[in-house]
């Protein structure tokens, strides 16, 4: 195949630039923004598309996000790539903090407690229903029982709350970027077509020039 890699990287190089790619997490947000740049349509329609792809971060629907975000900007007439790169607000060096904050406020909200300890046993839980998860589909194919007791656990005090919670700090952080991107956006396509009507002129008149001196010659 014409785009296959042909040197093939290790699970763990993979794993590992995940969490801190090539060049560093500076160098992945400078080109994000350069791409986000360069999209083409009005600074409005790609400035929807950024919050649907901002907001999306906040939900607890991960290894979805692409998904979601690609249904929030169809609603909201937003730039499909705009709304797929801004899924990069969430990244291994952001996804904690989001967590806690959309946690602390679903629990709040729903009148439950959220104790700080409770961030301990976040990976816990998360390994408990998938474990449940696991166990109930293999009951399919035996006489086990399944058993529920996990994903009740993880729904109750993980995904329901993070869900509830993280709709107010998703929409404040997603305006947020919003009201920054557009006008930086707008600034960026004004000055990019400046620069290429100023070389068309050149281009014309360069053009011009040649052909007076051919008519002078003939």
């Amino acid at each position: 195949m014409v785009f296959k890699r042909r040197d093939r990287r290790p699970f763990l190089r993979i794993l590992g630039e995940f969490f801190y790619p090539r060049g560093g997490w500076g160098r992945a947000a400078r080109y994000v923004q350069h791409r986000l740049r360069r999209l083409p349509g009005s600074p409005e329609t790609i400035g929807r598309g950024i919050w649907a792809g901002v907001f999306t971060t906040f939900t607890p629907f991960y290894t979805m996000h692409f998904v979601v975000a690609a249904l929030l900007s169809r609603i909201l007439g937003g730039n499909l790539l705009a709304a797929l790169l801004a899924t990069f607000f969430g990244n291994p060096l952001t996804y904690l903090p989001i967590g806690i904050v959309s946690l602390k406020t679903g629990h709040f909200l729903l009148g439950t407690e959220f104790e700080e300890g409770d961030t301990q046993s976040l990976g816990g839980k998360f390994a408990n229903a998938g474990a449940d998860l696991w166990h109930n589909f293999w009951t399919l194919f035996t006489d086990d029982v399944a058993d529920w007791h996990g994903l009740r656990v993880f729904y109750d005090e993980v995904f329901f709350p993070y869900m509830v919670g993280g709709i107010l700090p998703g929409i404040i952080a997603a305006t947020v970027m919003y009201y920054i991107s557009v006008p930086l956006i707008r600034a960026y396509q004004k000055r990019r077509s400046a620069k290429f009507a100023a070389r068309i002129a050149k281009a014309r008149a360069m053009a011009e020039e040649r052909a007076a001196h051919v008519h002078a010659d003939n």
